[in-house]
């Protein structure tokens, strides 16, 4: 091997060490891996150029970037609420069956991100006995087809990038469709390991929102459960003002009334979806001032709201503002917002009119801290036109119509003309380090290539093919890849190994597309770390798991899916 492949191969070590000891950070390791690369002529200008515009890395961000208009829909929070049923062992069934199906058409992060909230909320269950299989389930879902998972597309795009045939949509399936069934199994069989915990998600961090109903409002008359009212991303309903009652500990059975006033604690940006129950109006609204143009403010120890309620101080005519939410650090508020004495350091979000900014007396009263944006949900025909225009999309794609690429593409031009989501979200939502991981990953396998490095390995195997057989090789590179994704990142794992897996096939003369998968699958082989997987750091924090939790439980199913993965490729696609 020559000096700059010495070089190359320090910096494709120095990139797995750097992984490891900062996973919350692997942009940044392969960013800055890229750069010294680049920096070092190790890979051209055409070639940066070519990882960055990969089609397969554009299809999982445009994808991704599509997925927005679809998380701002009710359809999965209506699914959602008829997975959770008195039943533990049908709730179980339910959604581990939803989850798997929504996450081979859909970013599995999404779904699990939707169903975080019903979960948690539920009267019924522990949220721990169910968070960990819904991580599980988005995974095995994951690996049913093309578009089910990130790490799927990104094997794709180093396929593309080798010059290869792309990968079907149903590529997968058989293979993911035996991993589903024997790892749902396995999972079932090992539930009772999971453990039992009380949470309370209502903290001192949280903004109290207070909202009203109509006596016109179709809610009145129905239960909080039916009403789906404990099924709200982010948003928990924490209180209930009846007259002068106030109900603290609201039951899922409660009957909603006209005129009572729902408290909701949780994200300020989230409040948007409030606006899906009819007759359900903000505090603020009542001062006619819209939802569109909110601040973050701060109270001042010398403002003239210290001890004093909001209608005590006529504030809407005092700041030609109304308050949103309020937040106060040390300390639960509790009731009325209109009726709450406000007090030095409280945190107000603000409903601000077109006076606010010239009124002398803001920075008097209040520290300004920032604009806040809000999640904004779909509706009527956008929302019929995201859900539609998205399945067509897959629905082209995986009947072989249309190329996945460009469904995708004429997807998000389709949704951006109709206004389901506006540019700046897109930015906004931009998965910038997805971009920088994978296309520094596509810059490495070229540098690799370049230096000599693939090629003397390839020498290497050859000159001892009689110890390396096809199926020890194919083993080989599933353990690797899933040893990375538990060590690192799911997405890394599969950009680091790929070349390696696609050089060995070559020099063994086996068949590519078995290593290819091998890669695929190990990617998504995480279930003993809670930080190798996104779905799995998500549920990590929201259950409140510790890290034994996981290995209980991920050991057996990972077994069970390591034996399952390899048997199957072996059977499907030969060696």
């Amino acid at each position: 091997m020559t000096l700059q492949s010495y070089f190359v191969l320090a910096v494709f070590l120095s990139t797995i060490v750097g992984l490891i000891k900062f996973q919350q950070r692997p942009s940044l390791v392969f960013g800055i891996a890229l750069l010294v690369l680049f920096a070092t002529q190790m890979v051209s200008t055409e070639q940066v150029i070519k990882s960055i515009s990969n089609q397969g890395l554009l299809t999982l961000i445009i994808l991704m970037l599509c997925s927005i208009a679809l998380e701002k829909t009710r359809l999965l929070r209506l699914v959602a609420m008829k997975v959770i049923k008195p039943s533990y062992k049908s709730t179980w069934t339910r959604l581990f069956g939803f989850t798997v199906l929504s996450s081979a058409l859909l970013n599995n992060t999404a779904v699990v991100s939707t169903m975080l909230a019903p979960i948690r909320n539920n009267p019924h269950h522990p949220a721990s006995k169910l968070l960990i299989p819904l991580s599980y389930a988005a995974i095995l879902g994951g690996t049913l087809t093309l578009v089910g998972t990130s790490t799927n597309l990104i094997v794709n795009s180093l396929v593309l990038d080798a010059n290869l045939p792309s990968l079907g949509f149903f590529d997968f399936t058989l293979v993911g469709l035996c991993l589903v069934v024997v790892c749902g199994i396995t999972l079932c069989l090992f539930s009772h390991l999971l453990p039992s915990r009380d949470m309370d998600y209502v903290t001192a961090e949280s903004y109290f929102i207070e909202t009203k109903i109509s006596p016109e409002s179709s809610l009145v008359g129905k239960t909080v459960e039916q009403n789906g009212l404990r099924h709200l991303q982010s948003l928990f309903l924490v209180e209930i003002m009846r007259g002068d009652c106030l109900l603290r500990a609201v039951a899922p059975t409660e009957v909603i009334q006209a005129n009572d006033k729902l408290i909701f604690s949780g994200d300020i940006s989230k409040v948007s979806q409030l606006y899906l129950f009819d007759g359900l109006s903000i505090f603020a609204e009542s001062s006619g001032l819209s939802m569109d143009n909110l601040r973050e403010v701060v109270v001042r120890p010398e403002s003239v709201l210290t001890g004093k309620t909001l209608k005590s101080v006529g504030f809407r005519s005092l700041f030609d503002a109304a308050v949103v939410a309020v937040k106060r650090d040390g300390e639960k508020v509790s009731g009325k917002i209109g009726r709450l004495k406000i007090q030095p350091g409280d945190f107000l979000v603000l409903a601000v009119g077109e006076d606010f900014k010239s009124r002398r007396n803001i920075r008097k009263n209040f520290i300004l801290l920032s604009d806040v944006e809000l999640d904004s949900r779909l509706s009527g025909k956008k929302e019929w036109i995201a859900v539609l225009g998205f399945l067509a999309a897959i629905v082209l794609a995986a009947v072989g119509l249309i190329p996945l690429f460009k469904s995708v593409v004429l997807l998000l031009g389709v949704l951006l003309l109709t206004g389901c989501f506006s540019p700046n979200e897109l930015l906004r939502r931009f998965p910038i380090d997805i971009w920088i991981i994978i296309s520094s990953a596509i810059g490495l396998s070229y540098a690799l290539q370049n230096s000599g490095v693939i090629d003397s390995f390839n020498l290497l195997i050859s000159e001892n093919s009689d110890a390396f057989s096809p199926l020890f090789a194919l083993i080989a590179v599933y353990i690797v890849t899933w040893l990375l994704t538990e060590l690192v990142t799911n997405n890394a794992a599969a950009a680091l190994v790929f070349p390696i897996a696609y050089g060995l096939a070559t020099s063994l003369d086996a068949n590519p597309t078995a290593f290819i998968m091998a890669v695929a699958f190990g990617a998504s082989a995480s279930f003993i770390s809670p930080y190798g997987y996104q779905t799995n750091l998500m549920v990590f924090n929201a259950g409140q798991y510790k890290l034994n939790d996981f290995i209980k439980i991920g050991v057996p199913v990972s077994i069970a899916y390591s034996l399952t993965a390899v048997t199957m490729i072996i059977v499907v696609f030969g060696l």
